[in-house]
């Protein structure tokens, strides 16, 4: 599976080629894209290619204490033509076989996301932190889970260049979330393991393609037990997605758009949603252009609180100017601490650090030595947390320049514990 990357067949017309699992334009082609599009990146985290020798790009950029991973959505996913079954008649990503439950099958064995390199690269940047790195980031083409909605009997999104650009306020009687399979919301089990990966390093995911901006919070088990994505839209949108979910969100704030909130998208997985710049009625011209919420996304992250800031802009946007303003619902500011928001299991003991040049990382590990999590704390006082009963260690420390104390046999309480002080 490694190295594995089915080649397209070279007869039919394009979505027939491209849905036999490869790449639609040959080898030679895909690695001078490649290498025009990310020869600045640094090297790969594991170079060797896949099949007919077209290159891999995934790595890890450190800048400004911040830790990047930078992933490749689709060079190792499964085309859905390929593993479900025939009867779904799924092209382009879509079941168009109203019949076939696409959200309640389309989960089969063996379907691949990211693949087995990937993830052991995500497993191991999450573990480890330089002695500059503050915040971890993955950078990557989309956002797993698929937010978007079409009316109800839509069997694929080819209805959405007929789709009216509605005015602000207006809601459509039918829209349901789509299974759209050129999302990363499919196939589920790999996406709940690409989303736990993130969450293990309190990482937030920022991404693009889907042609329609959101924040959102990603659910595995419950709503919001993992991390916050930002899916930024694209500057100039030929493709006007939107989310309007006829039945509006549970749990949403008083006052908040009908579309925000809790909901379980086309394969069951749940979200979030915080914001989305839906295609509007501007009024501007030309239309085209700008009322098909075209734009584009700032995030600031601040080291010290370890806030994100994001905001999603029009296209016109000037954030440089107080008269000018984001999209409706953004700015919005969450916490490193936020993407890994699953409730705690009982009291673990607080941990006090001194002596170090800056706040410790800390890795807290199960009693099969699995990693439940490794992040760097905000400051040099630990609340650590655990999510199920157990025997636990725990790493703190600096492991770069090798300044780490090791604590073994914690367990959590039901009721608060004494902290614990290290010094270095």
């Amino acid at each position: 599976m490694g190295r594995r990357r089915k080649k397209a067949i070279e007869e039919g017309d394009a979505k027939e080629r491209q849905d036999s699992g490869g790449f639609k334009m040959p080898a030679d082609f895909v690695n001078m894209v490649e290498r025009t599009q990310t020869s600045n990146l640094p090297d790969p985290f594991d170079p060797t290619p896949v099949e007919q020798g077209i290159g891999v790009y995934y790595t890890e950029m450190n800048y400004g204490g911040l830790s990047f991973a930078i992933i490749e959505d689709r060079k190792f996913k499964s085309s859905p033509s390929n593993v479900l079954p025939k009867e779904s008649n799924t092209i382009n990503g879509w079941a168009e076989n109203k019949d076939f439950d696409v959200k309640n099958e389309s989960d089969v064995p063996g379907a691949i996301l990211l693949g087995e390199r990937q993830e052991e690269f995500l497993k191991n940047w999450g573990a480890n932190w330089s002695a500059e790195t503050d915040m971890k980031v993955l950078l990557s083409q989309t956002i797993f889970n698929n937010v978007a909605t079409l009316p109800r009997e839509a069997i694929s999104d080819v209805v959405v260049p007929t789709l009216r650009i509605l005015e602000k306020g207006a809601y459509p009687p039918d829209d349901v979330p789509v299974s759209d399979m050129d999302s990363n919301g499919w196939p589920r089990t790999p996406r709940d393991k690409a989303v736990d990966l993130l969450r293990k390093c309190y990482a937030f995911h920022l991404a693009g393609d889907q042609h329609l901006g959101s924040t959102i919070h990603y659910g595995i088990d419950d709503w919001r037990d993992g991390g916050i994505a930002a899916c930024v839209p694209s500057v100039s949108n030929i493709w006007p997605r939107r989310w309007y979910p006829e039945s509006g969100g549970k749990n949403r704030e008083e006052g908040a758009p009908k579309y925000t909130g809790d909901f379980v998208d086309g394969f069951n997985n749940l979200l979030t949603v915080y914001a989305v710049s839906n295609p509007l009625f501007t009024g501007k011209k030309p239309s085209i252009l700008h009322d098909r919420a075209a734009g584009y996304g700032i995030v600031t992250f601040n080291k010290k609180s370890r806030d994100i800031t994001i905001a999603l802009w029009p296209r016109d946007g000037d954030p440089t100017s107080p008269q000018s303003k984001p999209y409706d619902g953004w700015p919005l500011t969450f916490n490193q601490m936020d993407n890994y928001a699953r409730e705690a299991y009982g009291y673990m003991p607080d941990i006090r650090v001194r002596g170090l040049a800056k706040p410790p990382v800390v890795k807290v590990l199960d009693e099969k030595g699995n990693t439940v999590y490794t992040v760097r704390a905000i400051g040099n006082e630990v609340a650590v947390k655990v999510f199920d009963q157990g025997d636990y260690k725990i790493i703190v420390g600096e492991p770069e320049i090798g300044q780490v104390k090791v604590l073994e046999g914690i367990y959590p309480s039901n009721q608060p514990q004494e902290p614990i002080e290290i010094n270095f």
